[in-house]
């Protein structure tokens, strides 16, 4: 479900339930500058509900199929709500809304008051209902943005301890490169050293081999 849907939801049904709250203390208001002021009041909260309906409407057409039929039948039942209350706004902002009371109470006695009164407080359950079915839906959507950010920060954990075993193993590789250079270096020393003796030591058996020669032809001429 689009969190940007349940935002709006959680709003409308806040609103909704301070609309019913409004109708409900407005009504039985006598024509002045109290009940104007409350008519105001309500006529403004209509029309922010107005917004966030196009808004709901805006957010579930852009969805995938799947979401987009809940969401689009979600939006139904907020919009009968809503018109039910511009009813109710349209009843109480009447100029004939006092005299039509008077009537109404006196056709009908109290039994109709009671059930506008039941009617609104059905009305204001049902928005307190969604509205705790929406702050529900927060608060898991919450748990879960908390719980992918524990794993996160787990995953980061091991990605530096990772990052530290192969810079530990590349400080190795570097000293074996240091060791591997000295070896090296000894042995192109050795080598050199290996050749030089084997000149020294070709070079005395040359000489020894030209004095055993001489000794010999002069042994040899003396005879």
């Amino acid at each position: 479900m689009s969190q940007v849907f349940e935002g709006y939801e959680r709003q409308y049904c806040e609103l909704s339930v301070n609309l019913s709250r409004k109708c409900s203390s407005a009504g039985p208001l006598p024509a002045g500058e109290q009940k104007q002021q409350k008519i105001s009041e309500i006529k403004a909260a209509l029309d922010d509900a107005d917004v966030l309906i196009r808004k709901m409407d805006l957010e579930a057409r852009s969805l995938q199929p799947s979401a987009k039929a809940m969401m689009l039948a979600k939006l139904r039942e907020y919009k009968s709500d809503l018109n039910k209350l511009k009813r109710e706004f349209k009843r109480i902002s009447s100029p004939n809304a006092d005299q039509a009371s008077r009537e109404e109470l006196l056709e009908s006695g109290m039994a109709n008051v009671h059930t506008a009164s039941s009617d609104q407080g059905e009305r204001m359950a049902m928005s307190m209902e969604r509205l705790n079915q929406s702050s529900d839906k927060i608060m898991e959507s919450r748990r879960t943005v908390l719980e992918t950010e524990e794993l996160g920060v787990s995953i980061l954990e091991d990605l530096q301890q990772q990052r530290e075993t192969l810079l530990h193993s590349h400080k190795k590789l570097h000293g074996v490169d240091d060791a591997i250079d000295k070896s090296k270096k000894v042995l192109t020393a050795m080598s050199r050293r290996m050749s030089r003796n084997k000149w020294i030591i070709g070079s005395i058996v040359g000489v020894l081999i030209v004095a055993i020669i001489f000794i010999l032809f002069y042994k040899l001429s003396h005879h």
